[in-house]
């Protein structure tokens, strides 16, 4: 259970629920604290992420080896993003990474900390690791700029919508204009008991602020687009987690088969939602094509210039340029789809990654 963040007592705070629950979900002015973390004069408590640490030389190599991103040459400060895979490559764990010379630290939400540190204890046989769900010690603190006076403090800077070193972007548009790229983000360890400290004299803003530029950025999140069945190529998670000649690891085969010979079955959308209602819809409404259920919302967001915004897992099958409509209970809202992962991601890509063979003809 998430120890609610001692910034709640601040005036005006309204707890967030769910995934959220234990930090601020506004502190009365939701629009204003999203205009100001997007300017970056404002930070984010989210207190209520999960911490685990793994110490050991062998760290980064072991961590090489389980999972989908290459860590082991990881340098000091440098951050990253790993899945671990099921063998059906379907996402288990999406784990934040940043390693500090000696300890390697996993930013993970609340309720993925202590079943990853279990996977880890039971996944490092022999080598020299130690593993510990270190959650309880540290907050995170986020902002969509480097703070100069917290430069003491380790920082994980997130690496969408950047495609790394052996990862491949399922996207229609260049990287130079994704929308990723107005959301540079950063998340600060401050020990737990120093974190009022820290932001002390700082404006907060709370975590519909910080969900509302993520989904504007077309960012999955675990939890929110993932399911049971979810695969990288889905979510367009190969363009930061995923290194497509790197070693074996659970669930490469799935991700080498998807992404050389198919299509992933479903496809992130970005969702620009009818307006004209005084209320959003809730994620987990089903996504129609007249009336034929065709995906999900995943999550939705009040955002401060555009509007009420949504993204969605849908099928890949739907067309591009189709209208679709989220009904919530019984009211409709129509929404315009903005491609995040191509209905045909997947078909020429064999000759773009040196290891994999080229596409069924």
């Amino acid at each position: 259970m998430t120890t609610p963040s001692p910034l709640l007592s601040r005036p005006g705070a309204v707890e967030a629920a769910g995934a959220d629950a234990g930090v601020a979900a506004h502190y009365g002015e939701p629009l204003r604290e999203q205009r100001a973390l997007a300017a970056g004069t404002a930070v984010v408590d989210l207190s209520h992420r999960g911490v685990v640490t793994v110490t050991g030389p062998d760290r980064l190599s072991w961590l090489n080896t389980l999972s989908s991103q290459q860590v082991a040459g990881l340098q000091p400060n440098e951050s990253s993003e790993l899945l671990l895979l099921s063998v059906q490559g379907r996402i288990d764990f999406d784990a934040r990474v940043i390693d500090d010379g000696a300890t390697t630290w996993l930013i993970v939400e609340a309720a993925e900390a202590a079943p990853l540190a279990e996977f880890l204890n039971r996944m490092k046989f022999m080598l020299r690791v130690d593993i510990a769900d270190v959650s309880a010690g540290w907050a995170v603190v986020g902002s969509t700029k480097a703070v100069p006076e917290w430069s003491g403090l380790l920082a994980w800077q997130d690496p969408w919508p950047h495609v790394g070193a052996g990862g491949y972007s399922y996207a229609t548009i260049p990287e130079a204009s994704h929308p990723g790229l107005d959301r540079p983000w950063f998340e600060y360890l401050v020990p737990a008991d120093d974190l009022e400290k820290t932001v002390a004299g700082r404006p907060l803003a709370g975590v519909l602020a910080a969900e509302a530029l993520r989904v504007a950025a077309w960012r999955p999140r675990i939890g929110a687009e993932t399911d049971d069945k979810t695969i990288p190529h889905e979510l367009d998670l190969l363009r930061t987690a995923v290194h497509l000649a790197k070693g074996c690891y659970k669930g490469q085969e799935t991700i080498a088969r998807v992404h050389n010979l198919g299509h992933p079955p479903r496809r992130l959308v970005f969702l620009q939602l009818d307006g004209s209602q005084h209320t959003l819809p809730e994620a987990g409404s089903p996504v129609l094509v007249g009336e034929r259920k065709v995906g999900t919302v995943t999550s939705v967001a009040q955002h401060y210039e555009m509007g009420p915004v949504a993204l969605a897992v849908i099928k890949r099958s739907v067309a591009a340029d189709e209208i679709l409509t989220v009904l919530d209970g019984d009211e409709p809202y129509p929404a315009a789809q903005e491609l995040i992962v191509a209905p045909d991601a997947g078909q020429v890509v064999g000759r773009q990654t040196g290891f994999l063979r080229g596409p069924r003809p």
